[in-house]
């Protein structure tokens, strides 16, 4: 009994050393690199300007066709500043989240931003466009001689019911 609880103390730590030792990596931590989108939440027909540090020599080609924007131009940057372009979101973009891409022209690297499309410029408030399509009619149709005919046949029918319940309340029978 020992010597199993011995040996499973054992890989337990054996385990544990190995996840100290063998950390996860990953690239970029400080953030630099990636496409920076201002605004990062933008409303459909607004304009969004991209900058990135990541290809400062040549510039970029970007790809903005997820929110069907198509291609864009990023021109190189200097020592001091970022390559930057920019794009206008249509106005028939849908509300949602979009992945901005753009590849460097000097070694094709690949980096990515999000950018979120709301009906509105306030964050949280929503205003509603556009018609419900219940697929039920409204209560006039475009023909008023088809409302007419409505109209009088729920009269009829509204007579008769009260002739049969008055003929009942007498007791005449139906």
């Amino acid at each position: 009994m020992r010597r199993s609880a011995r040996v499973l103390a054992g890989t337990a730590l054996a385990v544990g050393a190995v996840g100290l030792v063998v950390a996860p990596a990953y690239g970029d931590d400080d953030g630099s690199g990636d496409l920076q989108l201002r605004p990062s939440s933008v409303v459909p027909g607004g304009e969004v300007t991209v900058n990135t540090s990541a290809c400062r020599d040549g510039g970029a080609a970007g790809d903005a066709s997820a929110v069907g924007a198509g291609s864009f131009t990023l021109a190189p940057g200097s020592d001091d500043e970022d390559g930057g372009g920019g794009f206008r979101v249509p106005p028939s973009a849908q509300p949602g989240t979009y992945e901005i891409v753009a590849t460097c022209a000097d070694g094709g690297r690949r980096v990515a931003g999000d950018l979120v499309v709301t009906l509105s410029s306030t964050p949280g408030q929503a205003h509603p466009r556009g018609s419900v399509q219940t697929g039920v009619g409204g209560a006039f149709g475009h023909d008023p001689v088809q409302t007419a005919a409505g109209v009088t046949a729920l009269a009829v029918a509204a007579a008769g019911g009260t002739w049969l319940l008055h003929r009942r309340a007498r007791g005449d029978g139906i």
